[in-house]
């Protein structure tokens, strides 16, 4: 039988939390060197009055409006009070480019863009010529003046409130007795590593089936403390950090940077945390750069000493680094899903979990897999399609099938596995198929290998491109009295590329002979975001990587022909 979607929208969602708990704490956000803190009724103020503002912008029901921001008390305001107006959310990226966000923002059809901070403003500023007249440019916080010269900007949050409570309800009023689960709540964008990004049409419905049926499956308490740090534009952190939150009136907090998030894990002692496989890769390889691997409650002092529970996603979590989660008694569980499928499909939970694993379908979502191995499913939770893509969306959606492009196993306990992406399959010349995914994996179970990237399509064999982990390759040199004095001679040394062969060796040693690396490069700088090799969400993007390094790769090949 398939399963209804809720008749509840995100905005009726938030307005019976703030009624219900409108004196409990709520959030936490950093500001002048300490976290301040604000109640429910005081968000449900705050956002009501981003609402009006809208309003009186001449935002109407199904605006769309675009952002530009970092995660902030801003952020989550315009989002609740976006949607409060009746408007769309569209937040974008904040490591886009500037052709990036226009790109964007033009596809979307947006009336009005806002924009965090200078940083934000600048990307734009050489791209003024190009932005419609009728799209207003907001801002977070006051820019240059200079920048307000190049292009026609006004301060979001200049003016305080704008209304008052009565003002506030009765718009409320109108919003929730129009708006309808079925109604768009928000586009996100792709992260664009199998083609140009899309952006995914989420509903009211959508979104607010999975939010429950993900609460549902691991639980949560009013006491529960979530520390959120991964971004807010793409959809595992708005479903797992933000809106699970609001339903299940707990509290959340954001960090200061990046860089300061196992210092805000010692401050606030967070209870639970949602984050990719890099977080968690990064709390084993620190334990191991300290010798502390088997030293006891070592993560879960690392992680603040109260957690309760981690959960990973958007990328295949090493199995190693789940292993000694578990031995050192931390709940880390993993789930799937993508951003068409609000997002998560499948989950485990501490009562029910396999290492390897990424758990069992949510209540009343379907899964299935096809005859050539890809995972489809079906229910509440897929999006509405592609914005202003047809073609697009029937490819994907078929008979109220979504293909996900993932390729997995079920096994008799209903668990699924995934065992590779149908794109992302490598076929050699000799018309083998190769997954990539399980070999890269196995590189960077070394402490040695911080990234891998795997390539050989329609070649004899394989070859790869390889990270070293800075600090551990550092140790290692200093152990072995290797005289290396830059990184570029520390990659091409040979007693180095002696010492990374012999581990290539030893971890593909279980592999099949074409899943063996025939010749590999040590790179002397790593694949990230600001290079555009990474997506927001730490994926690689294969294509470019391949095209960024042709020549090194080429050179290896040309060196197996010689």
């Amino acid at each position: 039988m398939r399963a209804k979607a809720s008749t509840e929208t995100l905005v009726s969602m938030f307005c019976h939390r703030a009624a219900a708990d409108a004196d409990r704490p709520a959030f936490l956000y950093p500001m002048g060197g300490r976290f301040q803190e604000l109640t429910w009724e005081q968000l449900h103020d705050r956002a009501g009055q981003v609402a009006l503002r809208l309003v009186q912008m001449g935002v109407q029901r199904g605006d769309r409006v675009v952002q530009v921001s970092e995660n902030s008390l801003d952020w989550l305001i315009c989002d609740l009070g976006i949607m409060m107006a009746g408007g769309v959310h569209v937040p974008l990226h904040s490591m886009l480019s500037g052709p990036q966000i226009l790109e964007q923002v033009l596809d979307s059809g947006a009336k009005l863009v806002l924009l965090s901070n200078d940083q934000q403003v600048k990307k734009l500023r050489k791209l003024a010529a190009q932005i419609p007249p009728h799209v207003q440019l907001w801002t977070h916080q006051r820019c240059s003046w200079w920048l307000r010269r190049r292009l026609p900007l006004q301060e979001f949050f200049a003016n305080g409130p704008v209304g008052s409570r009565a003002d506030v309800a009765h718009l409320l009023q109108d919003t929730l007795s129009s708006l309808s689960s079925e109604d768009l709540a928000s586009i996100l964008y792709t992260s664009g590593t199998t083609g140009e990004p899309k952006g995914v049409m989420l509903s009211h419905g959508n979104l607010v089936f999975n939010t429950q049926g993900t609460l549902e499956a691991f639980g949560s308490l009013k006491e529960e403390l979530r520390l959120s740090f991964l971004p807010w534009s793409h959809v595992f952190a708005r479903t797992c950090d933000l809106y699970t939150w609001i339903a299940s009136g707990s509290r959340l907090a954001i960090v200061e940077s990046r860089e300061k998030i196992i210092d805000n894990c010692a401050e606030l002692k967070p209870t639970l945390i949602n984050s990719v496989p890099y977080f968690y890769e990064k709390i084993y390889r620190g334990a191991a750069a300290k010798g502390a691997l088997e030293k006891p409650h070592v993560a879960r002092r690392l992680l603040g000493a109260r957690i309760r529970l981690c959960c990973s996603g958007g990328a295949a979590l090493p199995i190693h680094v789940a292993e000694w989660f578990q031995r050192q008694g931390v709940s880390l569980i993993e789930g799937y899903g993508l951003t068409e499928t609000s997002p998560v499909i499948t989950m485990c939970t501490p009562e029910a979990y396999k290492i390897g694993s990424v758990g069992r379908p949510l209540s009343d979502v379907e899964v299935r897999i096809a005859d050539d191995g890809e995972i489809l499913t079906r229910g509440p939770h897929v999006m509405q399609g592609y914005y202003n893509k047809p073609e697009a969306t029937a490819e994907c959606l078929r008979d109220g099938w979504f293909y996900t492009g993932d390729l997995g196993e079920v096994d008799d306990q209903g668990f699924l596995r995934i065992t590779g992406r149908k794109k992302e399959i490598i076929v050699l010349a000799t018309g083998k198929n190769v997954s990539p995914l399980a070999i890269e994996s196995r590189l960077t179970q070394d402490p040695l290998v911080l990234q891998a990237i795997v390539v050989g399509d329609q070649r004899n064999c394989l070859v790869a491109l390889i990270v070293p982990d800075p600090d551990a390759l550092k140790a290692e040199i200093s152990r072995l009295g290797i005289r290396v004095f830059t990184k570029n001679q520390a990659v091409n040394h040979p007693q180095v590329l002696e010492l990374y062969q012999d581990l290539i060796q030893q971890r593909l040693a279980t592999l099949s002979t074409i899943e063996q690396v025939a010749r590999f490069k040590l790179m002397d700088r790593g694949f990230t975001i600001e290079t555009g090799e990474m997506t927001p969400t730490l994926k690689l993007r294969r294509e470019l990587i391949a095209a960024n390094f042709a020549e090194a790769i080429e050179t290896m090949y040309a060196d197996l022909s010689a």
